[in-house]
């Protein structure tokens, strides 16, 4: 599963790790992504969609109809 969120896009970021001596190692901040299934109305079945917890709040709040909608004006399938 790729760490990449459906609805917001969130894919892992790149930095570094900095020891007690500073010294600079490469380290990868991943999203916090899940998967999770949700009834779409509409079409009368289950959507499986990986989402990041924040992505999860916004479905909370603007419904999944439209953050469906979101995520196909983005291109992805669902």
């Amino acid at each position: 599963m790729s760490a990449r969120c459906q609805l917001t896009g969130a894919e892992p970021r790149f930095g570094n790790r900095i020891s007690h001596s500073h010294r600079r190692t490469s380290r990868r901040f991943d999203p916090n992504i899940q998967r999770k299934r949700y009834w779409l109305p509409s079409e009368g079945r289950y959507v499986r969609l990986s989402l990041s917890a924040r992505a999860i709040r916004t479905v909370d709040g603007i419904g999944i109809e439209a953050a469906v909608a979101r995520i196909r004006a983005r291109g992805e399938k669902v």
